[in-house]
């Protein structure tokens, strides 16, 4: 049953070609930027990250530019798996892989940048490579990764950890465009606390809210366990988020769930096997 599940999970996040993009991203020789044991390592690596996942989303939609880019040009409707798929690429291969590896891949999605651009419903224009809404995709990710390791985590990171989290997460987002990438926890929620007066619930942020808890493009076999990462992510969005996304508050039923079904991934993808072929590959 585990290995089962796990499969599942992988080819959901990482398609069907898991083993060899794995190979690729942990088999590769180099230098890394970081190590196993460094805080954005350890909160990349972990099960928390498919509630913070969702969270990140749910958040990043409630800015208008932001999300008409989603909506435009992402295909997460179309082609949701392939947008998840290439964005846990993403991370992975600057988190684990090797620095020559990361650069490609930045300078990949940079190009990517280049060509995403367009006009949202109010007439105001936007671009994907703006280092403003970059700064404010990066903050909102760097926010929901920490902030669900933390609460459905096998542990918690010291005060200290987290700088150190926030820091280096902002590595591959500064090479991606962004300026001055904040580098410790005050300085992260400073920025999100910044962006306050420009973020509301538009008809496009609702819509994805819709399609990601309520419509999520899985057999009905694989939603209850979906249902319970989900209602984790919503329980740990702050209260003026889910007041936008005019999502109720259940703290009390979502984060027993999310500390629940991180658990469970994180059983299904921790064999003991397959982390010892990544330490000797290091």
């Amino acid at each position: 049953m585990r290995v089962r599940l796990a499969h599942a999970l992988r080819s959901r996040v990482a398609g069907d070609d898991a083993d060899a993009e794995a190979a690729k991203i942990w088999g590769a020789s180099g230098p890394r930027w970081f190590t196993p044991d460094d805080p954005v390592w350890r909160v990349h690596a972990d099960a928390s990250m498919f509630v913070g996942g969702i969270r990140a989303l749910l958040l990043q939609s409630l800015h208008p530019l932001a999300m008409a880019g989603v909506a435009g040009h992402s295909g997460y409707k179309s082609d949701p798996w392939g947008r998840l798929q290439r964005t846990s690429r993403f991370i992975a291969t600057t988190t684990f892989s090797t620095v020559s590896n990361a650069e490609a891949a930045i300078a990949h999605v940079r190009a990517v940048h280049e060509r995403v651009r367009g006009r949202a419903q109010d007439g105001r224009t936007y671009r994907a490579s703006d280092p403003h809404l970059l700064a404010w995709v990066h903050a909102a990710e760097a926010d929901s990764f920490l902030s669900c390791f933390q609460a459905y985590g096998p542990g918690r990171l010291t005060a200290a950890e987290c700088d150190r989290y926030v820091e280096q997460s902002g590595r591959s987002a500064a090479a991606l465009g962004v300026l001055d990438p904040p580098t410790t926890l005050a300085e992260l929620r400073a920025t999100l606390a910044q962006y306050r007066p420009e973020l509301q619930a538009t008809c496009a942020a609702r819509e994805a809210a819709a399609f990601l808890l309520r419509e999520p493009p899985l057999p009905w076999s694989a939603r209850p366990g979906y249902a319970m990462l989900a209602a984790g992510a919503v329980a740990d969005l702050p209260d003026w988020a889910r007041a936008e996304l005019g999502l109720r508050a259940r703290p009390a039923l979502g984060r027993p769930l999310g500390i629940a079904s991180a658990g469970l991934v994180r059983w299904a993808l921790s064999d003991p096997a397959v982390a010892r072929q990544r330490r000797a590959r290091l």
